[in-house]
C-alpha cells in the first residue's frame, strides 16, 4: 500500500512529516513556524483546518468550489466511516480537507470506487485520491503520485486463538487483498503457497475473524488499525520491513497536479501532518509501530 528522522520518533519512522533530506544548516534556517488553528476555528467535517485558507489555489478543481477525493472503503481510523456520507474525520479524511481548505474551499467530496479501479487508473473525475496508496514503479506507469506523507512496512494480522509466528505462516493460509502491495510480497517474497486473494480488505478481516484464514498479510498501518477494531480478537505479531511510502494518488497528467504537491508539502513542511497523525494514528493505536517485532523473510 507515502525521510526518516528524529521528528518521526513518535510513530518511529512510520511518520514522514516534516523528514525531508535538507541538510542540517539549511533546516535551521527554513524551519518553518507550526500552522495555527484558523481564524474561527475553521472546521471541515469534524477536522479542525488550520489553513491559511486559499494559500495555494487550485483554479480548476474536478467539480467547482470543492475538492474531490478518491478512496476504497472500508478504511477505519484513516476514514472512519462506511459510507462517503458518514465519514467526518480521520487521518486521511482530514488530511484531505487541510488540503480543499489551503486550496480555498470549504467543501470536501468523498467518492468510494474499487481498490483495483483506483490503482490501475481507471477511475475519472476526482482531484486526488487517499486510501493509503503505496507509491510503486508499476502504478506511476496510469497514475501519478504526490510526494510521500507516511511510511508503512508490510504487517501479519493473526487471531488470538490460533497464534501464527514468522514460521508458522510459511505452512498456514493467508489472506491478502487483490492488487497490494501486500499480496505481491506475499506470493514474490515470502514465496507462500496457501494464499486467498480478497477482493477488498474488508472481507479478507471478516474471513479471518471467521476462521477462514489464518492470518493476513497488508500495510501494518492497516492491520494496526484492525487490531484496534478487533476488541482483543485479533493481533499483529510481526511485520516485515519493506520501505514503503504512502502518497495522494492523482490522475495521469493532470493539470493540478503540482499544486497539489505544493499544498501537500505545505502541510509537511510547517508540522501539520504530525500533529494529525498524533491524533488519528498514534493515540488510537496506542502503540508505536515501531514495536511490532520484524520477521525476516
Amino acid at each position: 500500500m507515502i525521510i526518516r528522522t528524529a521528528t518521526c520518533a513518535l510513530l518511529a519512522t512510520f511518520l514522514l512529516a516534516g523528514c525531508g533530506e535538507k541538510k542540517e544548516e539549511q533546516a535551521a534556517q527554513e524551519q518553518p513556524a507550526a500552522a495555527q488553528p484558523a481564524a474561527g476555528g475553521a472546521k471541515i467535517g469534524n477536522c479542525d483546518v488550520v489553513g491559511p485558507k486559499g494559500s495555494i489555489p487550485i483554479a480548476s478543481p474536478a467539480k467547482a468550489g470543492q475538492l474531490t477525493v478518491e478512496v476504497s472503503l472500508p478504511a477505519p481510523i484513516w476514514w472512519n466511516g462506511d459510507t462517503p456520507e458518514s465519514i467526518k474525520d480521520g487521518m486521511e479524511y482530514c488530511l484531505a480537507a487541510e488540503i480543499a481548505y489551503r486550496a480555498g474551499f470549504e467543501k470536501l467530496e468523498v467518492l468510494n470506487v474499487g481498490w483495483d479501479p483506483l490503482v490501475t487508473g481507471q477511475t475519472s473525475g476526482f482531484d486526488l485520491a487517499m486510501s493509503e496508496i503505496s507509491i510503486t514503479d508499476d502504478r506511476k506507469k496510469v497514475v501519478d503520485f504526490s510526494v510521500p506523507y507516511f511510511g508503512s512496512d508490510i504487517g501479519v494480522l493473526t487471531r488470538t486463538d490460533k497464534p501464527v509466528d514468522d514460521k508458522t505462516i510459511k505452512d498456514v493460509t493467508v489472506g491478502v487483498q487483490q492488487a497490494t502491495t501486500g499480496a505481491s510480497y506475499a506470493t514474490d517474497t515470502l514465496k507462500l503457497t496457501k494464499v486467498q486473494v480478497y477482493p477488498d480488505q474488508g472481507d479478507m478481516f471478516t474471513a479471518l475473524r471467521a476462521g477462514q484464514i489464518d492470518a493476513a498479510i497488508t500495510d501494518t498501518s492497516i492491520v494496526l488499525a484492525e487490531e484496534v477494531r478487533g476488541e482483543g480478537k485479533v493481533k499483529v505479531p510481526g511485520q516485515y520491513k519493506t520501505g514503503e511510502s504512502y502518497g495522494a494518488l492523482y490522475p495521469k497528467g493532470g493539470a493540478n497536479n503540482a499544486t497539489l504537491d505544493k499544498i501537500i508539502q505545505s502541510i509537511l513542511d510547517d508540522g501539520t501532518i504530525k500533529k494529525l497523525s498524533q491524533k488519528h494514528l498514534a493515540a488510537v493505536w496506542g502503540k508505536d509501530p515501531a514495536e511490532v517485532p520484524y520477521w525476516n523473510p
